[in-house]
C-alpha cells in the first residue's frame, strides 16, 4: 500500500466551531440526497451507496485499506455502478455548493467583526495605493489604457445542463434564506421541501449529454454566466474602481474606458478543432450580441416601469424633453422619462432587428425609431436621462435605476465580449503558400528560407491588391480559413471592432508566422495598407508555447518590430503589442518548474524589448484550471509576475469548469474579478518584487529550472514505454473516444506526447490522481541543487519568504500535491499489463513524489502542504472522500471497457466518472 500524507484538519475547538455550519450543511444536503436515492431507487441501491460512503470515509481514517474497498465494486452490475457514480457525483456537487456558502459566511463574519480587508480585495488594495504616495503622473503612466480581460474557453468536463445549473442556484438561494431569516416551523418545512424538490430534479436529470458536445452548446454554456453574474458584477467593479481611483488621484486622467472587459475563445479557437468554421464564428459573435441586447431591452423595460416621475412634480432638462418628444405616439405626456425610455427602447428594438433579421421577443413598435449605428449612440441617449435626473437632485434614483445599465453598455457595448480568433502557424503557412501559388506570387513559398519569406510577405502587405479573385479554387482547408476571416470581417462591420479584437497565432516561432497572419487579415479587409504604413482593427498576437519558443520570444518580437511595415502596424494600434504566453504546452514540454521559469524569463525579456522600442506590451496568460496548466490563485499569480510585466493591462484565459467555480453567481464573480483587478493595480503601481539581488536569484533559478527539466524529461521523454504507461494507466484514450467536448484530444493523429492537447494531458493525470504536470521534476531539482549545502537551502528559504514568484510556484505545487493520492494512482497503474513497465514508471513517480514532499518541508518548514491555505485544506478534507468511489469505479469500468465490454452503459459510466471527478476536484484540466 502506498503511503500518502493524511489530511488532519481542525483539531482546535475554535476551528471546529467555525466550520460547524459547513458540516451541518453537508449533512443536511447529503442526508436529503440519501433520502432521494432511497425513494427513487429503493432500499438496496441506497444501502449500496451508503456502504460505499461509509467505507470511503473509513479509508480516509485508515480503518479500511483500498484493496478491500475496491472489492466492493468488482462484481457490481453496470446498472448499479451508474447509480453509485451519479450519487457520488451529486454528493460532490452539493458539497461544493455548501463550501461556496460557507466562504460567504466566513467572509461576512470577518467583515462584521471589523477585521482588516483581506489581500485580493479592492478594499485592501486602495489603502495600499494611498500609503504609497504615488503622484498623478506615475498613476497615469501605469494605468494608461488599463485593461483586465478574463477570456472564457471551452473545456470537455464543463457541459452541465442548464437544468443542473439552475437547480444548484435555487438550492443556494433557499439555503441563504434559511440562514439569514428566522423561519417558523411551517416556513422551515417549506424550505426543506423546496430543496428536496431540486435534489429530486438533479437525481432525475441526466448530468451529461449522450451525444458529442457541439460548439454551439459550448457557446451557450459560456453565455450563461453573463446573466448569472457578469452583467451585474463587471459594470459594478468598473464603476467602483473608476470612482476610487479618481478620489485618490483627482488630478489624473484615468480610466476613460472600463478597465474590466470580457473575452471568449469559444467559437473562434480553431487550433486543432476542425469543427470551428465560418458559420461557427458568425454564430458566436451573433449570439454574444443577442445576449447583450436582450439584457439591455429587459433593463429598459424595467426602467420604463420605475421612472414614473411626473413633470408636474419633478423638473426635467431641456435635453430630456427633446428626447421624450421624439416619441410622438406616446400619450403619457405628463411622464417624460417613460416616454424617453420608450423611445430609446424602440431604437434598440430596431437595432436588434437590423442585426439579426427578426424582432426580439416581446418587441414593441415605436414610430420613427431608427436603429442605433453604434453602442455609443445608445449610451448618449441614456446619459441624457441620467443628466436630467442628477440635475434635478435625483442622484439616488439615477444610481439605483440607471447607473448599472449605463455602465453595462460601457462595458459590453453591442458585442458583449471580444471573440478571439486562433489558429496554428502551420495552417497559416499552408494557406499562404496556396494563395501565393494561385496568384502567381511564388510557386513554392513553403520552401523559402525565413529571410525570403519575410521579404515576400512585407512586399505583399504593402500592396492593396488582393490575392484572391473570382474563380479561385482552393483546398478545403484554405477555403475554410479564408471564409473564417471573412466571417470575422462581417462581425466587425456589424457589431464593431471590439467584436473580433485579437488573432492569436499558436506555435508562433518566427517573424514570418506573424506576417502570414497579417496577409490573411488583409484578404478580409481587416488589414488595410496605406501610404503611411497600414491600419488593422485586429491585434496580431503571437503565442509562444514551448520552452524553446519562450526562450527566443523576445528575439522574434524584436525582429518583427524592426520591420518598418510591422512597426507601423503596431503604431496604428496606439503602440500596443500583445503577446500570449502558453502555460500548458511549456509545462507538457519541460515540466512544472522549468515551464514557470521559462515564462518568467520570457516576460523579463519581452519587457526589455518593449522598453527598447518604446511600445506598450500587454501579456495574455494562457492559464488553465490546474497548476499544471498555469492555474492557482489568480491574485498571487499576477503579483508573481516580473517587474514591468503588468503595467495596468493583462488578459488571461478562464476555462470551463473553473468558470462555473468562479462566476456561477454574483458573490463568487465579485470575489474573483476584484482579485484580478486588485492584483493588476498592485502589480502596476507598487514595488512587490522583494529581492535584494535579482541577478543572483535569476541565475539560481536558471540552474534549478535546467535540473528540473532534466528530471522531467528523463521520465516523460526518455523512459522506454512511458507513452504506453500513460495511455494505459490514465483515461486519456477514452477522453478522445467517448466524445467529450467539441475538440479532438490531439492536434493530429499521433503517438507523441508533444501532439497531445494540454487539456487531456493534464486532465488524465488529474483523474488518475497523480497530478504529475503540477510537480514532477521539482523535487529532484531542489535536492540536486542544494546537495546538502545549508547555504543554498537558506537561499531558497529566503526566496520563499521574500520573492512572490518563488513563493507562488512552491505554494501552487503544494496545492496540487495535496490533491494527489498515490494510493489511488496505484490502482490506475494496475491497468498496465506489463508488470515491469508498471513498476519502472510508477516507481519513479512514487520516488519523486516523496522527494518533492521532503524538499517542500525543508524549504517552507512545514510538512502540511496546505498550512497557508485553510480554505482549500477544509475543501480537500470535506470533499475528497466523495472522490474515492468515483476513482475506483472509473478504474473498474475502464478495465471492463478495455476488455471488450461494449455495453453502452459502460461507456456512459466512464464519462460520468470523468464528469463527477471534475466536479469534485473543481480544476481537473
Amino acid at each position: 500500500m502506498i503511503d500518502q500524507p493524511q489530511m488532519v484538519f481542525e483539531a482546535t475547538d475554535e476551528g471546529r466551531a467555525a466550520t460547524e455550519p459547513l458540516r451541518n450543511d453537508i449533512r443536511l444536503l447529503g442526508g436529503m440526497l440519501g433520502d432521494v436515492v432511497r425513494e427513487q431507487e429503493g432500499e438496496r441501491v441506497f444501502e449500496l451507496v451508503e456502504q460505499a460512503r461509509k467505507k470511503a470515509f473509513a479509508v480516509r481514517r485508515q480503518e479500511v485499506d483500498r484493496e478491500g474497498f475496491a472489492e466492493l465494486f468488482h462484481d457490481l452490475s453496470t446498472k448499479d455502478a451508474l447509480h453509485v457514480i451519479r450519487a457520488f457525483s451529486l454528493f460532490a456537487l452539493l458539497a461544493n455548493l455548501a463550501e461556496d456558502l460557507h466562504r460567504e459566511r466566513r467572509r461576512a463574519v470577518h467583515v462584521n467583526a471589523g477585521e482588516a480587508p483581506i489581500d485580493g480585495s479592492l478594499a485592501a488594495t486602495f489603502p495600499k495605493l494611498q500609503a504609497a504616495h504615488l503622484d498623478n503622473r506615475q498613476v497615469e503612466s501605469a494605468l494608461r489604457d488599463a485593461t483586465v480581460v478574463p477570456v472564457v474557453t471551452a473545456h470537455p468536463t464543463e457541459t452541465r445542463r442548464r437544468t443542473v445549473f439552475e437547480a444548484q442556484s435555487k438550492i443556494k438561494r433557499i439555503m441563504r434564506t434559511r440562514e439569514r431569516m428566522t423561519l417558523n416551523a411551517e416556513e422551515e418545512r417549506d424550505a426543506l421541501r423546496d430543496i428536496k424538490i431540486q435534489i429530486i430534479t438533479l437525481w432525475q436529470t441526466a448530468l451529461i449529454r449522450l451525444k458529442r458536445v457541439q460548439i454551439e452548446d459550448e457557446i451557450e454554456v459560456g453565455l450563461r454566466f453573463f446573466e448569472a453574474s457578469l452583467f451585474d458584477v463587471m459594470p459594478r467593479i468598473n464603476a467602483q474602481v473608476r470612482r476610487e481611483l479618481n478620489e485618490l488621484y483627482p488630478g489624473a486622467d484615468l480610466l476613460e474606458e472600463p478597465m474590466l472587459r470580457a473575452g471568449s475563445w469559444i467559437g473562434g479557437d480553431r487550433d486543432g478543432n476542425p469543427n470551428v468554421n465560418a458559420d461557427v464564428v458568425a454564430t458566436a459573435s451573433r449570439r454574444a450580441s443577442q445576449t447583450a441586447l436582450a439584457h439591455y431591452l429587459r433593463e429598459l423595460n424595467g426602467l420604463e416601469v420605475s421612472l414614473s416621475l411626473s413633470k408636474r412634480l419633478a423638473p426635467i432638462s431641456d435635453s430630456l424633453t427633446t428626447l421624450a418628444d421624439l416619441n410622438t405616439e406616446d400619450e403619457r405626456d405628463d411622464e417624460p422619462y417613460r416616454r424617453a425610455i420608450r423611445w430609446i427602447r424602440g431604437r434598440l428594438e430596431r437595432t436588434y432587428e437590423n442585426f439579426f433579421g427578426r424582432p426580439a421577443d416581446g418587441a414593441i413598435e415605436v414610430e420613427g425609431a431608427a436603429p442605433y449605428a453604434q453602442a455609443q449612440e445608445f449610451l448618449d441617449d441614456l446619459n441624457v436621462v441620467d443628466d436630467s435626473l442628477r440635475a434635478n437632485h435625483d442622484d439616488l434614483l439615477a444610481d439605483a435605476e440607471l447607473a448599472g445599465l449605463r455602465e453595462a453598455v460601457r462595458t459590453f457595448g453591442f458585442h458583449l465580449y471580444g471573440l478571439d480568433l486562433r489558429q496554428n502557424s502551420d495552417v497559416h503557412e499552408e494557406t499562404i503558400a496556396e494563395l501565393f501559388a494561385w496568384a502567381g506570387v511564388h510557386d513554392d513559398y513553403a520552401a523559402l528560407d525565413e529571410d525570403a519569406k519575410v521579404e515576400l510577405l512585407v512586399r505583399e502587405l504593402s500592396s492593396r491588391r488582393p490575392l484572391v479573385g473570382r474563380g479561385a479554387e482552393f483546398s478545403e482547408q484554405t477555403s475554410g480559413e479564408l471564409a473564417i476571416v471573412a466571417s470575422a470581417a462581417d462581425a466587425v462591420k456589424t457589431f464593431g471592432t471590439e467584436a473580433i479584437p485579437n488573432y492569436v497565432i499558436s506555435m508562433c516561432t518566427s517573424v514570418s508566422d506573424i506576417l502570414e497572419c497579417a496577409v490573411m487579415l488583409k484578404e478580409a479587409g481587416l488589414y488595410v495598407p496605406d501610404t503611411d504604413g497600414a491600419t488593422c482593427s485586429v491585434n496580431i498576437v503571437p503565442l509562444f508555447e514551448t520552452i524553446e519558443d519562450l526562450q527566443v520570444s523576445a528575439t522574434t518580437l524584436r525582429a518583427a518590430l524592426a520591420l518598418p511595415a510591422y512597426r507601423a502596424l503596431v503604431d496604428s494600434k496606439g503602440g500596443l503589442q500583445e503577446v500570449m504566453l502558453g502555460y500548458s504546452d511549456s509545462n507538457k514540454d519541460g515540466g512544472y518548474l522549468a515551464a514557470n521559469w521559462a515564462l518568467y524569463r520570457a516576460e523579463l525579456d519581452l519587457v526589455d524589448v518593449a522598453t527598447e522600442f518604446d511600445i506598450r506590451l500587454r501579456l495574455f496568460h494562457g492559464r488553465g484550471g490546474t497548476v499544471g496548466r498555469g492555474g492557482g490563485p489568480s491574485y498571487d499569480a499576477i503579483l508573481a509576475q516580473p517587474p514591468g510585466a503588468v503595467r495596468g493591462s493583462l488578459r488571461l484565459t478562464e476555462q470551463g469548469e473553473i468558470i462555473a467555480a468562479k462566476y456561477a453567481e454574483p458573490a463568487l464573480a465579485y470575489r474573483n474579478l476584484e482579485a484580478l483587478v486588485a492584483a493588476t493595480l498592485e502589480s502596476s503601481l507598487l514595488d512587490i518584487e522583494g529581492l535584494d539581488d535579482t541577478d543572483q536569484a535569476y541565475r539560481d533559478l536558471d540552474e534549478l529550472a535546467a535540473l528540473a527539466r532534466d528530471a522531467y524529461s528523463e521520465l516523460v521523454h526518455h523512459t522506454d514505454g512511458f507513452v504506453e504507461y500513460f495511455k494505459t494507466s490514465t483515461p486519456v484514450a477514452e477522453i478522445g473516444a467517448l466524445n467529450i467536448g467539441s475538440r479532438p484530444a490531439s492536434r493530429k493523429p499521433t503517438e507523441q506526447i508533444s501532439d497531445l492537447r494540454a487539456i487531456p494531458w493534464v486532465m488524465s493525470w488529474s483523474l488518475a490522481r497523480v497530478m504529475l504536470p503540477g510537480w514532477y521534476g521539482t523535487g529532484s531539482a531542489l535536492e540536486r541543487w542544494i546537495d546538502g549545502d545549508e547555504t543554498k537551502l537558506a537561499k531558497l528559504k529566503h526566496y520563499y519568504e521574500h520573492w512572490p514568484f518563488f513563493r507562488t510556484v512552491v505554494s501552487n505545487m503544494a496545492q496540487v500535491m495535496a490533491k494527489s493520492d498515490l494510493g489511488i494512482a496505484e490502482r490506475y497503474s494496475r491497468l498496465v499489463d506489463d508488470e515491469a513497465l508498471r513498476e519502472r514508471v510508477f516507481g519513479k513517480i512514487t520516488e519523486e513524489h516523496a522527494r518533492t514532499l521532503r524538499m517542500y518541508a525543508a524549504i517552507t518548514g512545514h510538512e502540511d502542504l496546505l498550512w497557508d491555505n485553510t480554505a482549500l485544506k477544509r475543501s480537500v478534507f470535506n470533499r475528497f472522500p466523495y472522490l474515492e468511489p468515483l476513482n475506483h469505479l472509473q478504474v473498474e469500468l475502464l478495465a471492463r471497457y478495455r476488455a471488450g465490454d461494449e455495453d453502452e452503459q459502460v461507456r456512459r459510466g466512464i464519462l460520468l466518472t470523468m464528469n463527477g471527478l471534475a466536479t469534485a476536484l473543481r480544476n481537473s484540466g
